[in-house]
């Protein structure tokens, strides 16, 4: 089993806050197998029946829970009340320290009638960081990580399974959306999925993406929302505020995992131009974990021009740019985002930069590294 310090971590470091830590990612993702790492935990499968049973009383199971005992509870939502189970544990039992697992949002759910303010919070679990394989799961080639992407299972297997990707959809659909969302329409929602991760790093065109999967554009805005909140695309919004040029409305969708990403555009193996736009989604994952999505955005103006990342800080904005080769990055459109926003540090993250450095890319100081830098 391969330790992941950075996000048991992170758990540990949600329960000094709260007592209930919702720990969430899409399917397959390794949150069971995390869950598992905790060591002396209670771990309670919610899929199986007789948990369920032992569940139905929830204030009789807590106090026969040892002070300070850690409770696993994998797939919450199965219970009949999760929410009265989890708020029970948290109001009467504040010493126990529960993790709960599921593959989307807690509020999902119409099961859960209670969001318990004020007693969880949430940790969502992203694909094996860059970070991570080369520190963690002793994967440090590049090109096996972006064509296979960040799932423990296919990331570690002996040779990439293609049947893997279309049988995850399938499941992720089944399990997930229409179990959820009661989403019935299989073909259009799977379609506009997979459009999804072939575009993935594009502007979203809500009325071109309805024309191309035949579906209304509520219908698009919808699944897209469930798409989201079940963590299968990610929605990065514009940065602006000073420029008049500036793109202020339409937002970036990201897929969730490279492997998807390359296995949606039919790519069999990788070509020097498809490293950039991969090495950009893996740049993000390290960019969500580091500020769980606060302040995280991207930049372009009418003209084209763009800056990768953005993260606003108060009053200054940090500009990220995401570059194979430290040595071709061209930085016009940086100098541009510079002339209306001058406060803030400048980033060129590149993929085999073990030591970071700082030079001046025209005019600019930059500093170059690598994804550990931004954890």
């Amino acid at each position: 089993m391969v330790e992941r310090p950075v996000w048991l971590g992170r758990i540990r470091a949600a329960w000094k806050k709260r007592p209930i830590v919702w720990l969430a990612g899409v399917r397959r993702v390794g949150k069971t197998t995390l869950a598992r790492m905790l060591p002396e935990a209670v771990y309670l499968n919610c899929d199986l029946p007789s948990v369920v049973r032992r569940l139905d009383e929830p204030e009789v199971f807590f106090r026969e829970q040892r002070r300070g005992s850690i409770i696993v509870l994998d797939e919450v939502h199965r219970l009949a009340d999760p929410s009265r189970a989890l708020k029970i544990a948290a109001d009467e039992f504040p010493t126990l320290r529960i993790l709960a697992t599921g593959s989307s949002t807690l509020a999902a759910t119409s099961k859960f009638r209670d969001s318990l303010t004020g007693r969880k919070s949430v940790v969502s679990l992203l694909p094996v960081l860059w970070t991570e394989c080369r520190d963690d799961f002793g994967v440090k080639d590049l090109d096996r990580r972006l064509m296979r992407g960040g799932l423990p299972e296919v990331l570690l297997s002996r040779g990439k399974d293609e049947t893997f990707y279309s049988e995850w959809m399938d499941s992720f659909y089944a399990r997930d959306i229409q179990e959820l969302f009661g989403i019935r329409q299989r073909t259009g929602f799977l379609n506009l999925l997979r459009l999804m991760l072939r575009q993935s790093g594009g502007l979203v065109d809500y009325t071109a993406l309805s024309r191309e999967c035949d579906l209304s554009r509520p219908t698009v805005k919808a699944h897209l929302e469930a798409m989201s909140i079940a963590y299968a695309v990610y929605a990065l919004g514009p940065f602006h505020g000073g420029g008049r040029r500036e793109l202020v409305r339409r937002s970036k969708v990201y897929g969730f995992d490279t492997g998807f990403v390359a296995f949606s555009r039919g790519w069999r193996e990788i070509r020097e131009e498809d490293r950039g736009i991969l090495w950009e989604h893996l740049v993000l994952d390290v960019l969500r974990t580091s500020t769980g999505g606060e302040g995280l955005h991207f930049w372009r103006d009418k003209s084209g021009r763009e800056v990768d990342f953005v993260v606003r800080r108060g009053e200054s904005a940090d500009a990220i740019e995401c570059k194979i080769n430290p040595d071709r990055f061209e930085p016009d459109s940086l100098r541009v985002f510079r002339s209306v926003y001058p406060r803030g540090r400048n980033y060129l993250v590149c993929p085999h930069v073990d030591e970071p450095y700082t030079r001046r890319i025209g005019g600019m100081a930059v500093r170059v590294c690598g994804c550990s830098d931004l954890l």
